[in-house]
């Protein structure tokens, strides 16, 4: 029991680290965005509404990945998405970042649409970067990034954010570092190129 306690307080304060980061390096606003970790069948999310770079314990919630939960009102307005990203691949941990450049580009592209790297980082380690349409906490959304991050680590939902998944938060942190550097690389590289002409 020490244990699982002590393991659960040490994936909340990983929680609240990258929600620092987020905020730090201005890849979500305070209140929006969330992230959660995989623990075999339940997920540490953040709560809904909650900042970003003020968690603490009480800000995370634990909820069954195959079920809905009586917590899932407190939790995250994004946990039926988590849930189907887990559900659907092996990622262990989720952050979902509002990206300014990220959902720039998501518009300029298109629903359901793909981004193209430019940049050599992008194409390396991203290759292209899908688009999915859904509304916020939607079933549509849920299955739409499930089954693009399937086959991807990162994914944009059109005109809201990115999605990055990985093994560990730091994983997927570096993937949304990288979705947002190859979006702004991208758009700077076509504003340049319009001016020019």
């Amino acid at each position: 029991m020490v244990f699982f306690i002590y393991t659960l307080f040490r994936m909340w304060q990983k929680i609240a680290k990258y929600g620092r980061k987020l905020v730090e390096h201005k890849l979500v606003e305070s209140n929006f965005g969330n992230i959660s970790l995989r623990a075999v069948d339940k997920m540490l999310i953040t709560r809904t509404g909650a900042a970003l770079d003020e968690i603490k314990g009480n800000k995370v919630v634990e909820v069954d990945i195959q079920n809905t939960s009586s917590l899932d009102i407190i939790a995250s307005s994004e946990s039926v998405v988590h849930r189907e990203i887990y559900r659907q691949t092996p990622a262990l941990a989720i952050i979902h970042a509002h990206c300014e450049y990220a959902v720039v580009e998501s518009l300029l592209e298109g629903p359901a649409g793909i981004i193209l790297p430019l940049d050599s980082e992008g194409q390396y380690f991203l290759g292209d970067i899908p688009i999915v349409e859904g509304g916020i906490g939607s079933c549509k959304l849920a299955d739409n990034l499930a089954n693009a991050l399937s086959r991807r680590r990162g994914a944009i939902v059109y005109g809201h954010g990115t999605f990055a998944i990985g093994q560990t938060l730091r994983d997927a942190y570096i993937v949304t570092t990288q979705l947002e550097h190859s979006c702004k690389i991208k758009y700077l590289y076509e504003l340049a190129s319009s001016e020019r002409k």
